[in-house]
């Protein structure tokens, strides 16, 4: 097995290609060790210490490491925990993953929703799942989306750039009733 190894526009996260399927559908998010008892993949990488976050997408693995820690001591383990994980023939996840990541929401905007979550599914979400991330909805209030940043977004430094410049100006553009787009942890 031979896994392929990218950075991300956040220098504390690498994302890591099995070329196998990490999960069939969906994404998950494990943010803390404490998080991660339903995945034995994240599991076993959390294992490795140095480790503050796992995200699984459907061909990769986010990780990110302690401010601390060096990724010339990391990457071999982080590595080898992977490999060991695929040749256990473990699920990445026991259950099923998140299948959208999006909040739900009805009311009166609903009809903005959907417009919305349509942008993001379509043109967000597959440009940031290339630097090892997601970006899911999760509210709008009075012409303010509020979007959750996963993976290697959540404390990117480029994040709220991304954020206003990126998806703010194309939610504004496709949908008036969008005034500003606002991060939520």
């Amino acid at each position: 097995m031979f896994i392929q190894t990218e950075t991300t526009p956040n220098p504390a996260t690498l994302k890591f290609l099995p070329g196998e399927t990490v999960l069939d559908s969906g994404t998950a998010d494990f943010p803390a060790a404490d998080t991660a008892s339903k995945s034995p993949l994240a599991s076993r990488i959390f294992a490795v210490g140095g480790v503050s976050g796992v995200f699984l997408g459907r061909d990769f693995v986010t990780v990110t490491k302690a401010d601390d820690q060096p990724w010339d001591h990391l990457k071999p383990s982080i590595l080898g925990a992977i490999m060991e994980h695929f040749q256990s023939g473990a699920p990445s996840v026991e259950g099923t993953a998140d299948q959208s990541g999006h909040a739900s929401h009805d009311g009166p905007d609903s009809d903005i929703v959907v417009q919305i979550k349509e942008l993001l599914d379509t043109r967000v979400r597959p440009a940031v799942a290339q630097d090892g991330g997601d970006i899911t909805f999760h509210g709008f209030d009075r012409g303010v989306v509020y979007l959750h940043m996963q993976g290697a977004c959540a404390g990117c430094p480029s994040s709220t750039l991304t954020l206003k410049m990126g998806i703010e100006n194309l939610l504004r553009h496709y949908i008036p009733e969008v005034v500003e787009v606002r991060p939520v942890a």
